[in-house]
């Protein structure tokens, strides 16, 4: 049986410095962390939690490029955004650090020189992409070229955005540099690899057969990494933005940032506490990362081998990893802008931090990916806090300022349903502790839910506001049982809604109740209750309304974004002389009718007054216009086309369209003071 831990390390995946969290990010990670850790506090344990910025690696460095600044810049200023957007969501770390300090530079050095020293690393050259105009060598998210598989102009190097296949720069067609656009060449490059292969025995028996209570989705990713085969992987890259390597002679490299993030825990440890060994090196502390699907191969498998290979360290007691959070059935997309932004819906849902949390536990991606929907934050808002919840509390708290004058009554002898009504708080404090401690954090809160369905079928059976006429001993009763489960929602929602739970505390003044300490009896008769005041409010159908049409326009505009940058432009035709040109009678018009051609979806006859004569015109634009829309509009024309007949009608001569790259047919319109039958050229 494994002994209970005399203290804990959480860690929370490290967001990148280079943009601001979504609810991808709080799905994923911090929300399950903060519920893990609010429990556990909430329980009197030893616990600290540990996040920060990662600030360095590639992303950081690309976002400073399309800012027009420098990555210390992009880092500043996106390291300020979502340490801030955290606090006012309500996420209580035990620090927030950043790996741009000295202390992660100090760390991160003495933790790759003691793998040197002990000659873990294994050191090789290999051909990298270089880029001859710049004078360096480059990442693989500054080649770009053609996709291989689809076509795609506009690859990464590390994979098609596209198609979604993962690449290596080398397979591009036509490679070329994202700095400064010249073809890259290969060149010879000296780097450090951590040689995965060598522990792939000790991983898989360490997570294979010592934590086979691991979620499978996990258990699922690490056995996928087996069966391939472990690789050695590098641990330093040529870069100017990092942490540098620190060995003589080797300017311009720094350690590639999947090694140097995971560094970040225990710097901000060592800044958080001087007594940072003890969570780090001693066997009776319990660490567990919480992590997204994207980093359970750093966090199962390099980071721990790293970890065992250093010797000093302990090893991850579990990696509850969760799984991707959709958004309107669409995958989250940062580029494409489709996302809920965390900071954007602080400033237009004020107050509403738990209403996010709630929808977002309700529906984490924990074995599987999920999907967020306005509708459905909007229903679990107004349904089941407000409905559920909040109505309950509310006329538990309401019942006693209008019958007892805000006092705690003193009940009669309680029935046996009563009884078994209260015995099932400690039920579902039980029930609610077993799923978080297995990180079953959705099955928590529905435990948590169930009390309050509990109280309100308790309320609607007895129906209190009838009994008072003939019966307020019995009244009393029933308010009682009811503080009680009040009392026991105010305790157990700790973990899932601090910003509700507080105004719990404060209508009921609540006194000083611990997790375990909680009984039957939560609140005495004869306490003075506070005011009341709403729980929660509803989120009515214009704020849903605005928030899907955002996503609307968001998709529009790169919809038109993405046409434009992989719209093929077609080869120009052969050479004309300047003879041949002065040959075309190019014309100012305007369209006087325009009808459609019967029996086709295509062409409109249109009626067009040159300046020299008026005169029929089929153009296949109909799929573009609408009859009505065209007339009036100024138009170019070429007069001296030879008629012919389209569809039976005589067509003589031509107006000159252009289509944009999302498919868009635009009128050559002349500008200016021109008169019909006005030449152009």
């Amino acid at each position: 049986m494994q002994k209970s831990p005399k203290r804990y390390l959480i860690t929370a995946a490290l967001p990148y410095a280079n943009g601001p969290l979504h609810i991808g990010h709080l799905a994923g990670v911090y929300v399950p962390a903060d519920v893990y850790v609010r429990y556990l506090k909430g329980r009197g344990r030893d616990v600290i939690w540990i996040c920060g910025s990662d600030e360095h690696g590639v992303p950081i460095t690309i976002r400073a490029q399309k800012e027009g600044c420098s990555p210390q810049e992009v880092v500043d200023k996106y390291h300020a955004l979502i340490k801030r957007s955290f606090e006012e969501f309500g996420i209580e770390f035990s620090i927030y650090s950043r790996t741009s300090k000295p202390i992660h530079y100090e760390t991160a050095q003495a933790f790759f020189r003691k793998l040197y020293e002990s000659g873990v690393f294994v050191e090789q050259e290999s051909d990298q992409y270089y880029d001859p105009e710049a004078n360096q060598f480059l990442a693989d998210r500054y080649i770009t070229g053609t996709c291989p598989h689809c076509q795609n102009p506009n690859a990464y190097g590390d994979q098609c955005e596209r198609c979604g296949t993962s690449l290596n720069a080398t397979d591009l067609i036509n490679p070329k540099s994202a700095i400064s656009g010249a073809k890259p060449v290969l060149k010879k490059t000296k780097h450090w690899y951590l040689p995965l292969d060598k522990y792939q025995s000790f991983l898989e028996n360490w997570i294979l057969k010592e934590h086979p209570e691991w979620k499978v989705n996990v258990l699922g990713q690490c056995r996928s990494w087996f069966d391939a085969g472990l690789h050695p992987r590098a641990v330093s890259r040529d870069l100017s933005w990092g942490v540098p390597v620190p060995l003589e002679g080797e300017e311009g490299k720094v350690l590639y940032v999947w090694f140097d993030a995971p560094i970040g825990y225990i710097s901000a440890t060592k800044e958080l506490t001087p007594e940072w060994e003890k969570y780090w090196k001693s066997e009776d502390t319990k660490m567990v990362h919480f992590i997204g699907k994207d980093n359970i191969v750093f966090h199962c498998i390099v980071f721990p081998t790293m970890l065992h290979a250093h010797g000093e360290y302990i090893l991850p007691d579990n990696v509850p990893a969760n799984e991707f959070l959709n958004l309107e059935g669409e995958k989250l997309s940062t580029s494409k802008n489709w996302a809920v932004w965390l900071h954007e819906y602080l400033a237009e849902f004020p107050g509403k931090q738990d209403a996010l949390r709630y929808a977002l536990m309700a529906n984490l991606p924990e074995t599987k990916d999920n999907d967020f929907t306005w509708r459905d934050f909007q229903t679990r808002n107004n349904s089941e806090l407000v409905g559920i919840l909040g109505n309950f509390f509310n006329r538990a708290i309401v019942l006693t300022e209008k019958y007892f004058e805000a006092t705690v009554p003193q009940p009669s002898a309680l029935d046996a349903e009563e009884k078994e009504l209260l015995g099932q708080i400690l039920r579902q404090r039980e029930a609610i502790a077993e799923a978080i401690e297995s990180y079953r954090f959705r099955d928590a809160l529905k435990e948590y839910m169930q009390l309050a369905r509990l109280g309100n079928k308790y309320l609607a059976d007895r129906e209190p506001w009838k009994v008072i006429k003939t019966d307020k001993e019995r009244v009393a009763s029933i308010v009682y049982v009811s503080l009680q489960l009040a009392g026991a929602l105010a305790v157990l929602g700790r973990p899932f809604l601090p910003f509700a739970v507080r105004k719990m505390e404060a209508m009921l003044q609540l006194p000083a109740t611990s997790w375990d300490g909680l009984t039957e009896t939560v609140i005495a008769a004869g306490h003075k209750l506070g005011a009341s005041e709403l729980l929660f409010e509803r989120i009515e159908d214009a704020a849903i309304e605005a928030q899907v049409a955002r996503l609307q326009r968001n998709a529009e505009e790169n919809a038109k974004k993405s046409a434009a940058e992989n719209a093929v432009v077609e080869p120009a035709k052969p050479d004309v002389t300047f003879e041949q040109f002065e040959a075309m009678d190019l014309r100012v018009g305007t369209v006087l009718e325009a009808e459609r051609i019967p029996k086709t979806q295509k062409l409109l006859k249109l009626l067009v007054d040159t300046g020299v004569d008026r005169r029929t015109v089929v153009s296949g634009i109909a799929e573009h216009f609408t009859p009505e829309s065209l007339i009036g509009k100024r138009v170019t024309i070429i007069v001296n086309l030879a008629p012919r007949k389209i569809k039976g009608v005589e067509s003589h001569g031509m107006l000159l369209f252009a289509q944009s790259a999302d498919g868009v047919l635009h009128i050559m319109s002349p500008e200016g003071e021109t008169e019909n039958g006005n030449r152009i050229g």
